[in-house]
């Protein structure tokens, strides 16, 4: 039999495009995905199975399905537009159940994944150059999302260490930039100005897309139990990652900088969360030593991840956005097509 996968949050960026990549792997027979809301690309083999943020369906779906991996991917790394108490219920009440699930009485699950995020790490300028996996935070979390992830992390250490059979892996991804995903530092270098805290050029550490998926896929494949640092080789000042998107910086005051932010936000034009604000003061690096000797290589480094978003952006300014506008998927609608009497079919298909 070939590996029966659990993705969490099916219907985020992440959870839809790792269950895509799955199902052309002929050794996972089935794929079942979980969220509050619906996948917005096509898939086939994926099993959709609508649940509330805190997953508390998740123990009969693990029982039902007899599921041997678990894929987490739903932690919120972005406070923007969620309350606090929203953000505690998916990341610490959802991985909570999660686990509950995982550690049942005769459990199926084998393998736990947990994409997780370098926050957990912080931004202060008492950081070390790099952070290892063992090294601790300098300062306190002083955000909710921070809060949230040392919490799950706590949480986790404490079911590896209750259930040795069960294969742990817990993934802290540097902050992403590619040709697809959308993030507070992406929308960011996509202003006419980017935005930049006056005596501050701070060094960014970033990871392309396409690695994040690779990763993932590494550690499911390999069974590859531990604590990894995900994240290209190198870091950018911040000045020159705007240079290299074609940028210029415009420097925000020192003081009361998120106050001031608040009404960009408000706004729309752009969302600039406490944690990227802590960034781009004093940036971070993480060592990702650990995960290479696990095996893993990496396609990007830290500066070909911006060229690769700078390239994406140049295309969409030439192209334009609207110029050929693309099908939004929706699951309802294919169905239609696909079971329908009303369609009319080839007699050759």
């Amino acid at each position: 039999m070939g590996k029966r996968v659990l993705i969490t949050g099916l219907g985020t960026f992440w959870g839809s495009r790792i269950a895509q990549r799955l199902e052309a792997d002929p050794d996972v027979d089935v794929i079942v995905g979980l969220d509050a809301v619906e996948p917005t690309i096509a898939l086939e083999r994926v099993e959709y199975v609508k649940a509330d943020p805190s997953y508390s369906i998740l123990s009969r779906i693990v029982k039902a399905t007899q599921v041997d991996t678990i894929l987490h991917t739903f932690l919120v790394v972005d406070s923007t537009h969620m309350s606090g108490r929203k953000l505690h219920e998916i990341n610490v009440i959802g991985t909570m159940n999660l686990l509950a699930a995982a550690g049942a009485p005769e459990s199926s699950v084998r393998q736990v994944v947990v994409k997780s995020s370098s926050l957990i790490y912080g931004s202060s300028f008492q950081d070390p150059v790099w952070f290892r996996e063992e090294t601790p935070r300098v300062r306190s979390p002083r955000n909710r999302v921070e809060r949230s992830l040392l919490e799950v992390e706590g949480y986790l250490r404490d079911f590896a260490e209750d259930n040795p059979h069960v294969a742990v892996s817990l993934l802290r991804f540097s902050n992403v930039l590619g040709t697809d995903i959308v993030t507070s530092i992406s929308k960011a270098l996509e202003l006419p100005l980017t935005p930049s805290i006056l005596g501050y050029d701070p060094l960014m550490q970033f990871l392309e897309e396409d690695d994040v998926a690779r990763a993932i896929e590494f550690v499911m494949a390999n069974q590859v139990p531990g604590i990894y640092n995900v994240a290209g080789d190198g870091r950018l000042p911040w000045s020159e990652v705007a240079s290299m998107c074609g940028k210029r910086l415009a420097p925000l005051p020192p003081l009361f900088t998120h106050w001031l932010t608040n009404p960009l936000g408000r706004l729309g034009v752009v969302d600039m969360p406490p944690e990227l604000l802590d960034l781009l003061r004093y940036g971070r690096g993480i060592d990702n030593r650990r995960l290479k000797r696990a095996g893993f290589n990496y396609r990007y480094t830290s500066a070909g991840a911006v060229e690769s978003f700078a390239r994406a952006q140049r295309l969409r300014r030439s192209v334009g956005e609207n110029s050929n506008p693309s099908y939004r998927y929706e699951r309802d609608v294919e169905n239609f097509f696909r079971h329908s009497p009303a369609v009319v079919r080839d007699p050759a298909q």
